[in-house]
């Protein structure tokens, strides 16, 4: 177990053991997102009743606009990302194919800083039955993406449409708190580069 934890499961221990949880709920999913990866072979199998998935807002600094998908499953504007595909053991690697896969945008860097792979949440996430697969969790690790070019957004399929909001916009078109949660972390690192 310990050599398949270093192979996939490493990327993601040392993301979180980087990271500073900020309240107790928070501190509770992180731990459970380490046990799930020192406990099983692949954290990222959609097999399994928790697995990590990686997700990221997407913003413009120099519009102080995020970019959101609106997701018809959920019913709601929520940030881009999702599963890791086979042989994908790094969150970052996984939300920047995400992010381009379901944007367009081939630009996207970390943000704040574009060399250094920053967690913004970590939270876990219960996801209804729906699509052939049972009620299950993601356990997702959330970053912030940056684009220059916000014009070259383009949706993946019409059922995904794309918008751009302030952080304000976008805090009242999402039905889920922890992605409010996500758009006030974002609105703060915004507020510090401006």
């Amino acid at each position: 177990m310990e050599n398949a934890m270093h192979a996939v499961g490493r990327p993601i221990v040392d993301l979180l053991s980087q990271y500073r949880t900020r309240d107790a709920r928070e501190a509770a999913d992180a731990a459970r997102v380490r046990a799930l990866v020192e406990g099983t072979d692949d954290p990222w199998l959609r097999s399994i009743p928790l697995h990590v998935t990686a997700s990221a807002l997407i913003v413009h600094p120099g519009s102080g606009r995020v970019l959101m998908r609106w997701h018809a499953r959920q019913g709601s504007w929520l940030q881009i990302g999702g599963h890791g595909d086979p042989g994908e053991s790094d969150p970052l690697e996984v939300v920047l194919r995400e992010g381009q896969e379901e944007t367009g945008l081939g630009d996207l860097v970390p943000y704040p800083d574009a060399s250094l792979a920053q967690l913004v949440q970590v939270v876990i996430v219960p996801v209804a039955a729906g699509g052939g697969e049972p009620a299950h969790e993601h356990a997702d690790l959330r970053f912030v993406l940056a684009t220059a070019d916000p014009d070259a957004a383009r949706p993946e399929n019409p059922d995904a449409p794309l918008r751009w909001m302030t952080p304000a916009e976008a805090r009242e078109a999402t039905s889920e708190e922890n992605v409010r949660e996500a758009l006030r972390r974002v609105e703060e690192l915004l507020a510090v580069a401006a």
